[in-house]
């Protein structure tokens, strides 16, 4: 797999689409926002999310208060009004053809913040499909550790539209925004033992706002950053 250059900020095709996006969110799912003020208005930030459906991936952009960039399929990016689109919204193609996509998605997203922008990974690397919170990977640490970007957790409630069995009702959705993570002590640790401890850190933050039972092996399906 391999990431081209990185995208350009996002611009007003995002500002659009998130104008026409938010309305029917709330309609269909009725989404509740809390702790949008934990992030920080400027400078860069990593926004680390758990992972449910891939509703998620509209939601956290659309109820983000700054304007966020993420990495997409390449396959999107096939034609050129859709080239045009995600470009301009400030998706980052991803090709996964070879075998690098970590690494790949580890670049992108360190070019992202050092350039003092926003972008979104998911730890755990691909959805949970028993609504549990896996072992997280360590690319969010690195990148975050590598920039000095302000992390900030974000908790994903019923996207999955998982049914509660004691009511047989789906929960209400909920993208709630946490306190940054503290990991400015560890910059004096040895790489591989901050990115671990840093590592457990972002996900016991994610599992703080969610709630979800933690499972200390990796999540099948993916190996995103």
């Amino acid at each position: 797999m391999s990431v081209q250059t990185a995208a350009a900020r996002p611009g007003i095709v995002f500002t659009l689409g998130r104008a026409v996006l938010r309305p029917w969110l709330w309609v269909r799912f009725r989404p509740l926002v809390t702790g949008s003020e934990h992030v920080p208005g400027d400078g860069s930030v990593l926004l680390v999310s758990n992972h449910l459906a891939s509703l998620d991936t509209i939601l956290i952009p659309s109820f983000s208060p700054r304007k966020v960039q993420f990495l997409a399929k390449a396959s999107l990016f096939e034609g050129r009004l859709k080239r045009w689109f995600f470009t301009r919204i400030g998706a980052i193609p991803v090709h996964r053809e070879a075998g690098s996509a970590a690494q790949a998605a580890l670049e992108a997203g360190t070019r992202v913040l050092a350039a003092g922008q926003v972008f979104a990974v998911f730890p755990e690397g691909s959805r949970s499909r028993d609504g549990r919170l896996y072992r997280g990977r360590s690319g969010a640490a690195h990148m975050a550790l590598e920039t000095g970007a302000s992390v900030v957790p974000v908790g994903l409630i019923g996207t999955d539209r998982r049914e509660d069995p004691r009511t047989g009702r789906a929960p209400r959705v909920e993208v709630r925004f946490g306190a940054p993570v503290e990991l400015d002590d560890l910059a004096e640790l040895p790489a591989g033992r901050a990115r671990k401890e840093a590592t457990e850190r972002i996900m016991a933050a994610i599992h703080g706002l969610t709630g979800q039972e933690r499972v200390e092996v990796y999540s099948e399906g993916g190996r995103g950053a």
